[in-house]
């Protein structure tokens, strides 16, 4: 069930580091983002149970759903800690202030370079879990949107670096 509100990389979908410099790196350091918020889902989750309403989404044909654990919105916490974006408008305006609060102190995918997700899933041609962090750069450094926050040296890389 895909958690109502809310969008995540890929599993297979990576971000950058924007603080890695030609001298601590020769490029940009890459960062599984998908396998990191599933690992802090996973983490989260434990071997508690989840207890999921769906919820009606017209956007598509995934069933979505409001999901806890315990007494925790496991959407909100994913925006909390900074492993999610909004998708929608919320139901909730708490998921408002938690993608702020995340936002601001660079939790999570909001301290990388990340394509937005949406563009990710229609420009990715592999989606292979051999997937290598090159394909993803490439992507970036060709986005028609981004959702990462500012950072001083964001247009100051290369177009592409295979080439």
């Amino acid at each position: 069930m895909r958690l109502s509100d809310i969008d995540s990389c890929d599993l297979v979908q990576w971000s950058f580091d924007p603080k890695a410099t030609p001298v601590t790196a020769p490029s940009l350091a890459p960062i599984p983002c998908g396998a990191l918020a599933k690992a802090w889902l996973k983490r989260t989750i434990r071997r508690h149970s989840v207890r999921c309403d769906a919820v009606a989404d017209g956007s598509s044909l995934a069933l979505a759903g409001q999901c806890r654990v315990g007494n925790r919105d496991l959407a909100l916490e994913m925006l909390r800690v900074g492993w999610a974006k909004l998708s929608t408008v919320p139901r909730n305006g708490r998921y408002v202030e938690a993608q702020q609060s995340a936002m601001t102190a660079r939790y999570g995918m909001w301290r990388t370079y990340v394509l937005d997700m949406p563009e990710w899933r229609r420009k990715a041609i592999d989606k292979t879990l051999g997937r290598r962090p090159q394909a993803d750069i490439n992507l970036l450094r060709e986005r028609d949107s981004e959702i990462s926050p500012p950072f001083l040296d964001a247009r100051r890389q290369p177009k592409r670096r295979d080439r």
